[in-house]
């Protein structure tokens, strides 16, 4: 049982940290980017050929994935997103669906069909021993990188200028715009934060689960989007509990109940969770005035 809790809040830490650039990008520029989770799919492509190809080290291979993550993640806001700063959230849901039809195609054409076998880079690290339980190196590392991330996070949107500028953004662009702040280059940066972590996120995940496609971030993207209503899309806190919940509730459920069940057991849950709390577990009901 404690092998599962672990496994699953390790799960869940790599969904939280997807979730969080979900929860940013929506936050801050009210956009649902759904080509977020084939941001993933390319950061495990780029750490995957740094290390089989080039030879590189484990570590230079993550920050190259975050580099070019990063670089994407802007690319694609000022080319598919900005254009459509004053459409309808329709127009901007089309665009972010064929993004991430493009991206997935792009990896077909690059890389091909062939699942690839994504290295190991724990693989001279021992398991870790906790009351009898084995854990995987790959399983600490993904919740301790969730913690630090969510509290770096935390800390720069709540103590740095930039950060409280995202905010001022978040709550109205155009009172931002007359306070002196760089609307575009604040929602440009957003963009490419939450494309950093998810790439750190693609990494882990094909370290944790190695096999690496065109289509590895469509999935873990719809549940991290998921991850990030359950826990309150907009909130940093809420994605990490998100996040962490829908890993330890898939977990389980693969173990006790059924493995071909799991994913309907884990968004049935997001129904009947919504049902009662509409806005998520931390969201904040938002009034306004007529």
């Amino acid at each position: 049982m404690l092998a599962h809790l672990i496994n699953g809040i390790s799960l869940g830490s790599i969904y939280a940290i997807i979730a969080l650039g979900y929860t940013m990008v929506y936050g801050i520029a009210k956009m649902l980017n759904f080509a977020h989770g084939d941001v993933i799919m390319v950061g495990g492509y780029v750490s995957f050929c740094s290390m089989m190809y080039l030879g590189l080290p484990a570590p230079v291979a993550i920050l190259a994935a975050i580099f070019v993550c990063t670089v994407l993640g802007i690319v694609v806001e000022r080319l598919a997103y900005k254009p459509l700063r004053t459409a309808t959230s329709l127009a901007v849901l089309i665009t972010a669906i064929g993004m991430s039809y493009f991206l997935q195609n792009a990896a077909l054409l690059i890389w091909g069909a062939n699942p690839k076998a994504f290295p190991n880079m724990f693989k001279d690290v021992e398991a870790i021993e906790i009351a009898g339980a084995r854990v995987s190196p790959v399983a600490v590392v993904a919740i301790v990188a969730n913690l630090i991330i969510m509290v770096a996070l935390t800390l720069f949107t709540t103590r740095t200028k930039v950060g409280k500028a995202m905010r001022a953004v978040s709550e109205d662009k155009g009172a931002a715009t007359l306070m002196g702040i760089n609307v575009n280059f604040t929602i440009s940066l957003t963009f490419a934060i939450g494309s950093g972590l998810a790439a750190i996120a693609g990494v882990l995940l094909c370290t944790a689960y190695p096999t690496l496609m065109p289509t590895t971030g469509s999935m873990p993207g719809i549940k991290a989007f998921t991850a990030a209503v359950f826990g309150g899309i907009g909130s940093i806190p809420g994605a990490m509990i998100g996040g962490i919940l829908l890993g330890i509730i898939e977990i389980l459920a693969r173990a006790y109940i059924s493995s071909e069940l799991a994913d309907a057991i884990v968004f049935g849950v997001l129904i009947v969770v919504l049902i009662f709390r509409p806005t998520g577990l931390l969201g904040k009901q938002i009034h306004e005035k007529v």
